[in-house]
């Protein structure tokens, strides 16, 4: 791949936050504008880390967009809205979990900045666009209710939030979280993308459909793929 060709693609930066170790996602293009995933950041720390990634490589943030609303994905949320001024796009079914963050919080003794209220509103086959890019959106609920993926399909990415790992799934005994329904979303929505797709999980390491496919203990082939 020559630089030019490079150059226009999305670039997709991970950093792993708080107690959780999640992954958060930073997407830019030649634009230099970006899209912020997930925002896990937590302490002064990781905040600095985050904004000085988007400083040093002169980047502009333009959207805050949520896979789904469980504390972990979503602990940086007031922080980054007041900085960059940015609302929090996410689908409406997450509503009440957003607002249940800080009891989460109480459980598991971690202090929760209030977070901004949602005022976008993304549902399957809308699209994101920054700068020069889109990403695509499809609906995945099982970990939580209304979890969302998003997708590029000309660079065959996803990022998938708490859908898909390295050889597991998202958990679903949280309150909002079914078993089948989880199942269903991989096999109907996820794995229909294409075994060379990449996928960018809320936690852990980089996959492919493809390995999943092969060797998930949840959903690869033994389980009827």
């Amino acid at each position: 791949m020559d630089k030019a060709t490079f150059a226009k693609m999305i670039q997709v930066h991970s950093f792993t936050f708080n107690p959780f170790q999640e992954n958060t996602y930073i997407l830019s293009d030649e634009t230099n504008n970006c899209v912020i995933i997930d925002p896990g950041c937590y302490t002064e720390e990781e905040k600095k880390e985050l904004t000085d990634y988007i400083a040093e490589n002169g980047l502009l943030p333009v959207k805050l967009i949520l896979t789904h609303a469980h504390i972990d994905h979503v602990l940086g949320n007031n922080f980054l809205c007041g900085k960059y001024n940015m609302k929090i796009e996410m689908n409406a079914i997450e509503k009440e979990l957003l607002k249940s963050a800080e009891l989460f919080g109480e459980m598991w003794g971690i202090k929760v900045e209030p977070s901004p209220a949602p005022e976008v509103f993304l549902e399957e086959g809308d699209e994101v666009k920054f700068g020069k890019s889109t990403l695509q959106i499809i609906f995945t609920p099982g970990h939580s209710p209304g979890s969302l993926c998003f997708y590029n399909k000309e660079q065959k990415f996803a990022i998938a939030g708490d859908v898909l790992f390295y050889g597991s799934i998202g958990r679903t005994d949280l309150p909002g979280g079914d078993y089948e329904t989880l199942i269903r979303s991989i096999h109907e929505k996820v794995f229909p993308l294409g075994d060379d797709f990449k996928i960018y999980p809320g936690h852990g390491p980089v996959t492919t459909i493809a390995h999943e496919k092969k060797f998930n203990p949840f959903v690869g082939e033994e389980k009827g793929m």
